[in-house]
Formats: structure tokens, C-alpha cells, sequence
């Protein structure tokens, strides 16, 4: 038996706002309410569980291995929105995108305050 990632849950001020906001971003499909989740699910299958926690949580860091075309896609929309995002994990390098390992990467915050981050090439150039 091989081991895959599943899913995760993902606490949320409002997970309608934050699972709508990164899946037009991302260019997925629309969030499906599951329980009292709301589910946004990835292409490999795996499914990222919105909640609304009721309580203070921290930040946390999801990243994203995408396409060009995708990553493309989710700068274009970055950028004529104004969200604010940089090119490396301390935000030092607001307003730009970073070319780590012959890709491409940027790091943004969803309404929730997470972290996310969105890459062309794994890390380590694989």
C-alpha cells in the first residue's frame, strides 16, 4: 500500500471568502460544502476542508507546486487586484516574484491570514 496526502483542514474567519478566494485564484473548481466544511479540491484529489474555527489561530504556510500557465493565470489576477505579495518567505521582497530553482514563485496572504505560496518548480530544481 502506497501512502498519499489526503486532505487537510484549514481554519477560516469566513471559509466561504477564503476557500472562493483561493480557488478563483488558483483557477479550480467552485468549493462544494461538505458537513460543515466547504471543500476545495485539488487536481491530484487531494482536498483542502475550509472550517470556521470560532477562535484565534495562527497563520499557517500552504504551498503550491502549479503549471506556467496557471502560475501565469494567478499573478495576472494578483497583480489587477492589488493583493499585496513577494518573492520570498520574510516579505522583503514585496511586489515581485522570485526565480528559485529555474522556476518561478510568489507568496501571498488569504482573508484568513495563511500563508500561501505558489510555485513552478519544486524546491531543488526536481
Amino acid at each position: 500500500m502506497s501512502v498519499r496526502f489526503n486532505h487537510t483542514i484549514i481554519a477560516a474567519k469566513d471559509k466561504v471568502r477564503s476557500a472562493h478566494f483561493l480557488a478563483e485564484l488558483l483557477g479550480l473548481p467552485e468549493p462544494q460544502p461538505a458537513g460543515f466544511f466547504l471543500v476545495v479540491r485539488l487536481d491530484d484529489g487531494v482536498s483542502l476542508d475550509y472550517v470556521e474555527s470560532g477562535v484565534d489561530f495562527p497563520g499557517q504556510h500552504y504551498a503550491f507546486l502549479v503549471s506556467d500557465d496557471v502560475f501565469d493565470a494567478l499573478i495576472a489576477k494578483i497583480r489587477g487586484r492589488g493583493i499585496q505579495h513577494w518573492a520570498d518567505p520574510r516579505g522583503q521582497r514585496s511586489g515581485e516574484i522570485n526565480t528559485n530553482d529555474g522556476g518561478r514563485g510568489v507568496y501571498f496572504q488569504d482573508p484568513s491570514g495563511h500563508f500561501m505560496e505558489a510555485i513552478t518548480v519544486p524546491y531543488g530544481g526536481g
